[in-house]
């Protein structure tokens, strides 16, 4: 049994347990049941802090995303170029995921696309806010003359959504037999050297 916390406490530890148990026995399997099993305490005791499922699930992403853009500032404040920006931005969601080996499976769940719209709605504008983050700091490099500025900063951003996504599905499926993070940091490298301008060779 755990001991007493406070709600807030108590609140961050089932958000947590969630995240576990969803990468052990998957999102759409995972109840309100597992989680009070694997913290100790009766399913009613859940619901005091979390109304329903659909809230409890609401409050993953919410501390996911929260996460996320306290990431995406820390890349932004510590980068010293627009390429170093970039590869941060893309350091710091493949690193989110590494920590958080369930977000694949949430992101394709049933639970986010059929049953949970609010859910939805959170990972979609998580999405878009890193596009805009992605395509401020490639402007930027267009700009230095470091990347090809006859390809829209928008494609550009989409390709290394993409690249993020792909990787880390390729990891999942690969029962994570690579380092994530740095296999695709070698793929960001990659896939920078292809739309750099001519005779620019790509530096952090």
């Amino acid at each position: 049994m755990t001991g007493r916390q406070s709600a807030k406490d108590r609140k961050a530890q089932i958000v947590a347990e969630v995240l576990r148990l969803a990468d052990e026995i998957g999102p759409d399997r995972l109840s309100t049941t597992d989680v009070a099993r694997a913290i100790g305490l009766s399913q009613p005791a859940i619901f005091r802090h979390f109304p329903t499922k659909s809230a409890l699930w609401l409050a993953v992403a919410e501390d996911i995303a929260m996460r996320l853009r306290d990431a995406w500032a820390d890349a932004g404040a510590q980068a010293t170029t627009p390429r170093a920006r970039l590869k941060a931005l893309i350091e710091a969601q493949l690193t989110a995921i590494a920590q958080r080996p369930a977000l694949p499976s949430i992101l394709f769940s049933r639970e986010l696309q059929v049953d949970n719209p609010a859910l939805r709605d959170v990972f979609h504008a998580l999405l878009g806010s890193f596009q805009v983050h992605l395509v401020a700091a490639i402007r930027d490099q267009q700009r230095a003359g470091g990347l090809r500025a006859d390809i829209s900063a928008q494609d550009i951003a989409i390709l290394l959504t993409s690249l993020v996504q792909g990787v880390a599905i390729r990891w999942t499926l690969g029962a994570r037999a690579f380092p994530l993070v740095q296999e695709g940091l070698r793929l960001f490298d990659v896939q920078l050297a292809l739309l750099c301008t001519s005779g620019v060779v790509a530096q952090d």
